[in-house]
């Protein structure tokens, strides 16, 4: 009878047992040193990890960029007249603001009771200045008629002592009459010959003073008709008429108020003609000039304009512009309408560049981090001209590299940061 197997074990020798583990010794410290070493460099240089859905990246590309300075603003008319008061009086506002009006339509109607007054007083000094005028153009005819009478006297006195003259020559030569009374008659035809000259003189002399009266009596009307004429004007000018096509704009006095000559009464927008009124920082105030060209988003529809004014002061740290736009516009434009807009500065070509990001505050443009398969490096940069959208990047990379552009304050400014 078998009571049990013991008597079939065999005892095996512990020497190959031992030399197995012998050898293993080695290898595990090689290894447990490997993987110390690789941990110790591993979590030297990579402090901590970011989601990637935290990221935003942006590929270094080289193309044109165009740099320019974002601005907003808003439409205004480029002709908007404020109207005037040409006198003194009571004020009747004709239309509302709002009101749609045509060139010539009359906004408003000055009461001027000192200046229709005056108009009639010199439209009556007028009318007796005219009768005036014809009465010496009367006298001025009766005193060359009467001129003429004694010319005419004259003549005729002559041709009596002429013929007297004659007469006595016949006489004498047969002594019917005494040389004194031959020499009376030479005399006499001397003296009625001068008095004819004269009489000749005198007329033409009263003709030159008659028409030198005339003369001035005609411009003496003509200068007071223009003064009448100057009051029609002013009587005229109380009705305020709107100069263009528009609608009206403001009040800028009360209804029947009482004001004053030269005072603001309203004014009146020209619909046909508009501008944009940019507000630009003060940072670029240096950089912009009359005659940039501007790239207007009105409403989602873009249009092209030039700087067309810049103002020489600066409010709330910001520059105003004016734009006018380069083709008239199809767009229904309202006053005010807000917009934005992009002032060209320059176009540089074939740069590289990359999108704008929060990068650029947060580490000031110096550096950022350049991403490698799951390791973003932190790398050194320098920047230059800077649009709405891209940079130019002028050192630290090149095209294609994949940089981040968010805020890199997650990095808390490590050399190396693991993107999971």
């Amino acid at each position: 009878m078998i009571q049990d197997t013991s008597k079939q074990d065999i005892t095996l020798s512990s020497t190959s047992t031992n030399l197995w583990k012998k050898a293993l010794w080695p290898v595990a410290i090689i290894v447990i040193i490997f993987v110390g070493a690789w941990w110790s460099v591993g979590s030297e240089s990579v402090s901590h990890s970011v989601a990637k859905d935290e990221l935003r990246l942006s590929t270094i590309i080289r193309g044109d960029l165009t740099r320019d300075i974002a601005a907003t603003g808003k439409i205004v008319a480029a002709n908007a007249p404020v109207l005037y008061s040409t006198e003194a009086g009571i004020v009747t506002l004709v239309c509302k603001p709002g009101d749609q009006v045509k060139a010539g339509d009359v906004l408003a109607v000055i009461t001027s009771p000192s200046l229709a007054n005056l108009a009639k007083q010199q439209q009556s000094t007028l009318s007796a200045m005219k009768i005036e005028f014809e009465r010496t153009k009367l006298t001025a005819r009766s005193e060359q008629l009467t001129a003429q009478r004694s010319l005419d006297m004259a003549q005729v006195e002559m041709a009596a002592a002429d013929r007297e003259n004659r007469r006595a020559q016949l006489l004498i030569k047969d002594n019917l009459i005494s040389k004194i009374d031959f020499e009376k008659s030479k005399d006499d035809l001397n003296k009625a010959k001068l008095q004819y000259k004269h009489a000749g003189q005198e007329l033409e002399l009263i003709k030159e003073r008659l028409a030198f009266e005339v003369k001035n009596k005609s411009l003496e009307v003509e200068r007071q008709a223009l003064v009448v004429a100057d009051l029609e004007r002013q009587l005229q000018e109380l009705q305020i008429k709107a100069p263009v096509d528009g609608i009206i704009g403001n009040w800028l006095v009360e209804q029947k108020a009482r004001i004053a000559a030269s005072q603001p009464v309203l004014t009146v927008v020209d619909l046909s003609a508009f501008e944009a009124e940019l507000s630009v920082p003060e940072s670029y105030a240096d950089e912009i000039g009359l005659g940039m060209d501007v790239e207007l988003n009105i409403g989602g529809n873009k249009i092209m304009g030039s700087l067309s004014a810049i103002s020489p002061e600066v409010r709330n740290r910001e520059v105003t512009t004016r734009v006018r736009f380069n083709q008239n516009s199809s767009l229904k434009l309202r006053q005010n309408q807000r917009l934005s807009a992009r002032v060209l500065l320059e176009n540089k070509q074939n740069v590289l560049m990359v999108k704008r990001g929060a990068f650029l505050s947060s580490s000031g443009g110096r550096y950022t981090y350049q991403l490698h398969d799951e390791l973003a490096k932190r790398i050194p940069i320098q920047l230059g001209a800077q649009s709405m959208s891209h940079i130019e990047v002028l050192s630290g990379a090149k095209e294609g590299d994949v940089w981040v552009v968010s805020d890199l304050s997650s990095f808390k400014e490590s050399q190396q940061v693991r993107v999971r």
